[in-house]
């Protein structure tokens, strides 16, 4: 691909972006990996490092459909520049936190922050580039997803063993300003047609989205319907609050738009097939991707007693798949929605592949085949999915269509969280039953742990029996991640043909 002339000039705003997206999936997976530093530096609790975490995606969840719109309203680029400005701003907070309560709220105004870059980078994109160069900026951008978020881990382990968890966050200051000084080249854009405010649509995604969130990512921690007391958990009322709220707002959208006033969520744009569809198959997509990126490391470092870097790299693998792939696929002659189903065949297989090669005598490069292979997967799928979703979109409404596939993969992230992470511990348990009879206070520290504990037995025998527990659940997880793939290669079947292409303003 040439990079000259005007050339070069045209492919500056997906750069730009591009590092702007990095920075906040490196930043997710490197805090994944600082946690243990944290707790024991401002000595947090296990609930608080819960929070520090959790609060984070209960803020990006809950903000990314409003201010998707608000960036159509008041302009993407500048929507962008302002949550990265918000996004630098929280994270010389989190890094110069003192105690618990303030690397929290820091969380939160990252959330914040994130909730304006991630969809706008996305709504810029599909009002800025057509045709073939389309191709290409989706095939970046899902590389960018797909692929940073396995160098994370390897990042993380490196940063926080020779520098401090603080530097998770401080590492973002140079690269946020990078692009600050780049966003100078990024065109704005608007839908010029809309206007006003829409306080209850706002009220009520918040609400919706937070409660529903919370209630995927908390459940396993809080008990689905019973507290760990006996008591009744708030899961169940969290799932009410989610399903009242999110319900009124349908009825409180429609009724806006019938009237012709201002709405946050467009309800059309679930009548055009390509993007109905596409989300579907984009909530079992990150469900399913969730499920290696869940257990392995965990698997790695606690049963197989690799270093984080050790780990890291091992990961690493599939980040090299995705970048492959992004540059694959604009050369591929076949349409977006086919290129889509042969990474999720790919992500299957591979997934189904590692299942099969865990075990206790698992070597450290045993993997790297089928994690580059699953790399590809993620390479193919996620960078052209955004192209098909988006293909019959109109431009003025891209910040909104844009916030709202951001807000489909989180949840399908969350629930990925909720349904591997049962599978994962009703795996340990029913493993660590049958291998060692008898100690059920051993097995209770190793399912409330995910299986971190097994790091922590001494008697040699009980930790053989232990670490094949652990290799026993993680090969269900990936198995079932491999099967829920499987399906979402069903939901493409009922993808349109894009061609590609975006539809024009009329």
């Amino acid at each position: 691909m040439s990079l000259n002339g005007r050339t070069r000039q045209s492919w500056l705003p997906l750069i730009v972006l591009g590092v702007g997206m990095s920075m906040i999936i490196i930043d997710a997976t490197i805090v994944n990996v600082a946690v243990p530093a944290i707790m024991g530096d401002l000595g947090l609790s296990a609930t608080d490092v819960e929070w520090v975490n959790s609060i984070y995606s209960l803020t990006f969840a809950a903000l990314l459909i409003p201010l998707g719109r608000t960036g159509d309203v008041r302009g993407r680029r500048r929507t962008f520049v302002i949550g990265t400005v918000v996004f630098l701003a929280a994270s010389m907070l989190a890094a110069a936190a003192g105690s618990g309560a303030m690397l929290i709220g820091a969380r939160v105004l990252q959330g914040a922050g994130a909730s304006m870059v991630v969809p706008m980078t996305l709504a810029i994109i599909n009002s800025l580039y057509t045709g073939p160069r389309r191709t290409v900026a989706f095939a970046v951008w899902g590389s960018i997803i797909g692929g940073m978020a396995a160098l994370g881990p390897l990042a993380g382990g490196w940063v926080v063993t020779d520098f401090g968890w603080r530097w998770a966050f401080w590492v973002n200051l140079p690269i946020g300003l990078l692009v600050l000084l780049g966003t100078l080249r990024v065109p704005e854009s608007r839908d010029p047609g809309a206007a006003g405010r829409d306080v209850p649509g706002v009220l009520l995604s918040v609400l919706g989205m937070s409660s529903l969130v919370f209630g995927l990512i908390e459940g396993q921690r809080y008990g689905w319907f019973t507290a760990r007391d006996g008591g009744l958990s708030p899961i169940p009322f969290a799932f009410l609050g989610a399903v009242l709220a999110l319900g009124a707002l349908v009825l409180v959208e429609r009724a806006r738009a019938r009237a012709g006033r201002p709405v946050i969520l467009d309800l059309s744009l679930l009548a055009i097939p390509s993007f109905r569809y596409g989300g579907a198959a984009a909530m079992i997509i990150t469900l399913g991707e969730f499920g290696l990126i869940l257990v392995l490391p965990l698997f790695l470092q606690t049963a197989m007693g690799f270093t984080a870097f050790e780990t890291g790299l091992i990961i690493a693998s599939l980040a090299a798949g995705t970048f492959l792939a992004g540059g694959v696929v604009p050369r591929l002659p076949l349409a977006p929605r086919i290129i889509v189903r042969l990474g999720l065949g790919l992500e299957a297989a591979a997934a189904i592949a590692v299942g099969l090669t865990v075990s206790p005598a698992l070597g450290p490069w045993s993997l790297v085949p089928w994690l580059i292979v699953y790399g590809i997967g993620i390479g193919f799928a996620s960078a052209q999915l955004p192209n098909v979703m988006l293909a019959d979109v109109p431009a003025r409404l891209s910040g909104v269509a844009s916030g709202l596939q951001s807000t489909i993969r989180q949840l399908g992230a969350a629930i990925g969280i909720a349904v591997l992470g049962a599978v994962l511990v009703t795996g340990l348990d029913a493993a660590m039953a049958e291998r060692l009879p008898g100690e059920d206070a051993l097995r209770h520290a190793v399912r409330e742990s995910a299986g971190a504990a097994v790091a922590t037995i001494r008697d040699p025998a009980k930790h053989a029996a232990a670490v094949a527990a652990a290799a026993d659940a993680t090969r269900r997880v990936t198995i079932v991640t491999g099967l829920v793939l499987l399906g979402g290669v069903g939901a493409t079947l009922l993808l349109p043909d894009t061609g590609g292409g975006r539809r024009e303003e009329e």
